[in-house]
């Protein structure tokens, strides 16, 4: 099975206000202005808003060792080359940003945002303030590509909870951890079916999803969207990308660093790979856990989560035991979105916070209480 990941972090000045410069820097590296340049050993890529760059390693592969490199060498180059002009922020939503500090891309392909913006107005934080760590999983056939599809559809739940870290707004406390999905879920409410509320349905085989995507591909039809007819445009919590014969995880927040995001994958690909760990398979428990998930993050799901880890690690490779030290920390510590929010309870210093999470960033270090050791 392999493995790609890409990784979305804004971009801040020294106070951590949030830069819509994307197509800037971008342009500052490639001498003219382009959608996606290749910097060292990843790919830097434009998203929606000019407030996020996007890392992509080169070379995907079965090492999560090896892709942790790649795209924390790509951060380091990052700084580097532009030293502390900009500084680079993980996590699902940037903690303060209101919508009038961002824009939208307005280069090439922006044919497609504004079509977005007719049918569901991207001028919100659905659209603006979302920031995902993706995980791509390859299939080898249809059988596999059935069993990946509706295994990980019962693990996003628990995905969510221990990586949800976006319990702010515009600076404010929500009292949710997953800010993100609040509103990613809701921002293409136009046609529901689309995120589907995060949660898909299962498949018995391939073409029950193929004939889902049709249905939205004929709505966007009797909408003159047409252009957005691509298999990207599903948004569900985990989609098929048939082009690159992989799924894609879409419900994960990024994280405060790459290390902590790629203890997320392990505790997927072992838990994928633990096919004697029972899961929960009915969609109406699996919404109701999401929304658990969403509100309280690891703390109101951690018995089910130790289950869950006790089968991963059984289930691990070598490599991947040593990335679910930091899962044990979120399921006995909280989520980053609970320490963060813990933590300005305490302090009331949303910069103190957004400092130590760039800090985690820059060195690559888990914002834990145990710092994981190879």
């Amino acid at each position: 099975m392999t493995i790609g990941t890409e990784h979305e972090y804004s971009i801040n000045d020294r106070n951590f206000n949030p830069l819509p410069i994307s197509d800037v820097i971008l342009s500052k590296i490639a001498g003219s202005v382009k959608n996606e340049v290749s910097f060292g050993e990843v790919t830097l890529s434009k998203e929606l808003q000019k407030t996020v760059l996007e890392f992509i390693p080169d070379h995907p592969g079965d090492s999560l060792f090896e892709l942790e490199r790649q795209i924390y060498s790509g951060i380091r180059r990052f700084y580097l080359q532009f030293g502390d002009r900009y500084h680079l922020l993980g996590l699902g939503m940037h903690p303060t940003l209101t919508l009038d500090k961002t824009a939208v891309w307005n280069h090439d392909e922006k044919e497609y945002y504004e079509v977005y913006d007719r049918l569901f107005n991207i001028r919100q934080h659905g659209w603006l303030n979302i920031q995902a760590l993706q995980v791509n999983l390859s299939y080898s056939n249809d059988e596999e590509l059935i069993y990946l599809y509706n295994r990980i559809r019962s693990l996003l739940p628990y995905l969510i909870a221990v990586s949800a870290s976006s319990p702010f707004v515009e600076g404010k406390v929500t009292g949710s951890m997953d800010n993100r999905l609040l509103f990613y879920r809701k921002n293409q409410k136009e046609i529901p079916q689309i995120c589907n509320r995060i949660i898909p349905e299962t498949i018995s085989e391939v073409n029950d999803y193929l004939e889902n995507q049709q249905e939205i591909f004929r709505e966007l039809e009797n909408r003159d969207a047409h252009i957005l007819r691509k298999e990207w445009l599903n948004s569900s919590g985990l989609i098929i990308r048939f082009s690159r014969g992989c799924v894609e995880v879409k419900a994960i927040d990024e994280q405060e660093c790459v290390r902590s995001d790629m203890a997320v994958c392990a505790f997927l690909m072992a838990l994928v790979r633990a096919r004697d760990v029972p899961v929960e398979t009915d969609r109406d428990i699996l919404l109701d856990l999401t929304e658990l998930a969403i509100k309280k993050g690891t703390r109101a799901l951690q018995p089910e989560l130790e289950r869950l880890l006790s089968g991963a690690r059984d289930a691990a490779t070598n490599e991947e035991k040593k990335f679910l030290q930091i899962i044990e920390d979120r399921i006995i510590h909280g989520s980053i979105a609970e320490r963060m929010q813990d933590r300005f309870k305490d302090t009331g210093d949303m910069l103190e916070i957004m400092v130590s999470m760039e800090k985690a960033l820059r060195s690559n270090q888990p914002y834990t209480c145990h710092q994981m050791k190879r």
